[in-house]
């Protein structure tokens, strides 16, 4: 059912903490995460018994079919929580001109998530001045598309350039209440430099990505199977910040790349270990119940 035909109390943000990864497969997973023999087409429906949200990563490539969003409902027990990237066309493309129709495809399509609709995410790429001479004029591209953009989602924005982050972008976020997207990324502030310069929650919930250095480690690797990197340290610190926003009860949901240390569901893992040996709190196990459709036997 599209979320704009569910109850008001079906949106409403709940206050938890909630950790998946940046898509449910990637080369390495079929031996490393998911277990022998599982085929494909039930990867997504044992990756929700493991965690409760997930980031869709194809969508940014483009707009998902109505059937393969089905396909995602069916496939994942009640409680089960979709981030979704906006499509490149919307943020790299166009850069936010003339894409209301490509926002109302994807919008349609997402939809019929119903309630399992989280987030959706408007990744932009690093400008540099010949497409943007400051974040000026950047918000005065931005101001008016969020401006547009329909009740009944959560959106956050996603900015690569480390000295766009200031409160004049904070603001603009804050009145839409569209939140701010807090990266672990190479080029970016560390975790405490930004919640040192302002409040980075705009939103009454707060969008996380552990991204890392692609460029960096895939010198490494490109099999992501186990942990190469030591992040212990870094997502010490994300603990650290993320304590008090927590304590705020505004929800946080947050998303480890491949690339962040070599294998999304270990960092995840550390992650949850160190919040609870910090005595944050327990963090829940994924709702587990029945599934909708055909991978009903993988919650029995």
């Amino acid at each position: 059912m599209p979320i704009t035909e569910l109850e008001s109390q079906s949106v409403t943000t709940q206050t938890d903490i909630r950790l998946g990864t940046s898509a449910f497969t990637a080369a390495g997973w079929e031996s490393a995460f998911y277990p022998p023999g599982l085929k494909p087409s039930e990867y997504l429906g044992y990756y929700a018994t493991q965690f409760d949200t997930v980031e869709v990563d194809s969508t940014f490539y483009h707009a998902p079919s109505v059937q393969t969003v089905e396909g995602w409902y069916r496939k994942t027990p009640p409680g089960s929580l979709f981030a979704a990237k906006a499509p490149q066309i919307i943020t790299h493309e166009k850069v936010l001109l003339d894409c209301d129709e490509d926002l109302r495809q994807f919008l349609h399509a997402m939809d019929y998530l119903g309630e399992k609709l989280g987030p959706l995410l408007f990744q932009f790429r690093y400008f540099n001045k010949k497409a943007f001479p400051d974040v000026k004029e950047f918000l005065a591209r931005l101001t008016p598309f969020l401006k547009k953009l329909p009740k009944g989602y959560r959106f956050a924005v996603e900015i690569r350039n480390k000295n766009w982050l200031v409160p004049a972008l904070v603001e603009v976020l804050r009145e839409r209440h569209v939140a701010l997207a807090l990266v672990d990324h190479v080029w970016m502030p560390r975790p405490r430099q930004l919640f040192q310069n302002f409040d980075p929650i705009t939103a009454d919930f707060a969008y996380v990505r552990w991204i890392g250095d692609r460029k960096g480690i895939e010198e490494k690797t490109k099999t992501w199977d186990k942990l190469i990197l030591d992040r212990g340290p870094d997502l010490a610190e994300w603990v650290e910040v993320l304590k008090p926003v927590y304590k705020r009860k505004i929800q946080i949901l947050a998303f480890a790349n491949n690339h962040y240390a070599g294998y999304g569901p270990g960092t995840i893992e550390q992650f949850r270990e160190l919040w609870q040996r910090k005595g944050c709190g327990k963090i829940a196990s994924p709702r587990l119940g029945p599934a909708s459709g055909e991978n009903q036997k993988l919650f029995e």
